[in-house]
């Protein structure tokens, strides 16, 4: 196939698969979509084979990782830590909405870096407005949290997000290393979306007194809570010795799915659902579909926009890029599309890649699956979300959020890297 001909029908079915996972026509899978326009792209010679089992081979691990850890956080709220959590809140919060955003920024902010974003997108935030209503507070600006906090709250470790592992594959950090340099503009992002999101939602923070604050009677599952501790030393200790986390999450899930099959809380049928198999295909299709537009153009293109080195300018320029990128085509192509431009000028070329990715989908309703996923959500417990109001809350949080971040990047760069780090 010629080059411009490839160009362009990689380019197409990229779009068209994006187009799906944002719409979901007829409520058909993403992989339904992904799937046949990687095949496409191989069976027409867009992409090699070699090299479209070259990006199967590198996403494997990642992908490997993801299903584990959608398993481990499904049977922790099967053994009732998200419960627990909707319990702690009501307390801690005695019936003052700001007291509970507080509580919710906690809580999600944990619960993103510990068990991956879409813990708090699928778990947490069904619990969040039950609380709510439990309390007799209005339920918008703690379930905003949550969508914003899953995709900010994201930066910290290496598997609080896909975009996260991908790119810790790629900057050659350790595990604990990764976290020391994320560690500020973690807290960075996360204390500029508490602000903006109290100021934003006053009103609705001023209004409603808590019919129910004592937040019932629920036992704190001690076994998936050690069980998550334990994951947790298992990913330092992979890291340590070489290993995929992936492994060290396919055993925690493992040590939680025994127990809970032993207690009849779960079934073999659901821990293999809750893996979301389709999601997974998804996620393998559009890593073949976008290796396609890469290997047909688009690398060249972005390599003369792409700043080099780690100076405070070039890696504002690095996320603003990244950011701009995962709005137009999603945050998982975009940091699948920058990141081996990103390599070549260190670690820190490649986190401002991540805190672009991660912070900026809170702009617009494509911006990563996380946030689509949380619509769906939302409109499930019948309540709407009015695109200008989204719109205008990511343009007050994302720029600030960003350079804020970026600047708390080079700062860890300076003092734990050195100069030239």
């Amino acid at each position: 196939m010629s080059t411009p001909l490839a160009e362009a029908l990689s380019v197409l079915l990229l779009l068209l698969v994006l187009f799906c996972a944002v719409v979901r026509p007829f409520g058909v899978p993403e992989a339904t979509v992904a799937v046949p326009a990687a095949a496409v792209l191989i069976a027409t010679g867009a992409i090699s084979a070699e090299h479209a089992a070259e990006e199967a081979a590198r996403l494997g691990p990642v992908i490997g990782f993801l299903a584990a850890v959608l398993v481990l956080a499904r049977l922790c709220d099967d053994e009732g830590l998200f419960r627990a959590c909707g319990a702690w809140m009501a307390r801690r919060s005695a019936g003052r909405p700001k007291r509970l955003l507080a509580s919710v920024f906690g809580l999600a902010s944990v619960i993103t870096a510990v068990l991956s974003l879409d813990a708090t997108i699928v778990l947490l935030t069904p619990v969040v407005f039950a609380t709510a209503a439990r309390m007799g507070v209005r339920p918008k600006p703690h379930v905003y949290a949550c969508t914003h906090l899953s995709n900010t709250a994201s930066l910290l470790l290496p598997v609080s997000n896909l975009t996260n592992l991908l790119a810790f594959s790629a900057s050659g950090l350790s595990f604990t290393r990764f976290a020391g340099l994320m560690a500020l503009p973690w807290l960075v992002a996360i204390a500029v979306e508490y602000v903006v999101l109290r100021r934003f939602f006053a009103a609705d923070l001023s209004t409603g007194t808590g019919a129910d604050t004592s937040g019932g009677t629920v036992a704190l599952p001690v076994f998936a809570l050690a069980t998550v501790g334990c994951t947790l030393a298992g990913f330092v200790a992979a890291s340590a010795l070489g290993l995929e986390p992936a492994w060290a999450a396919a055993a925690g899930a493992l040590v939680l799915g025994v127990h809970a099959a032993v207690r009849r809380r779960t079934t073999v049928r659901g821990i293999v659902g809750a893996a979301s198999l389709p999601f997974l295909a998804f996620v393998l299709g559009l890593g073949i579909v976008v290796r396609a537009v890469v290997d047909n153009g688009l690398a060249d293109l972005l390599g003369q926009v792409v700043p080099s080195g780690t100076s405070l300018p070039a890696l504002l320029a690095l996320a603003g890029l990244a950011a701009l990128l995962a709005n137009l085509i999603n945050n998982l192509p975009a940091v699948l599309v920058l990141l081996p431009l990103a390599v070549p000028a260190g670690p820190g070329a490649v986190l401002a890649v991540l805190l672009g990715v991660n912070i900026g989908p809170n702009l617009t309703y494509a911006g990563s699956l996380a946030t689509l996923l949380w619509r769906r959500i939302v409109h499930q417990h019948e309540h709407e979300v009015d695109l200008a109001e989204f719109t205008r809350l990511g343009l007050l949080t994302v720029p600030a959020a960003l350079v804020l971040s970026v600047m708390a990047l080079w700062a860890s760069l300076l003092v734990l890297q050195g100069p030239g780090g």
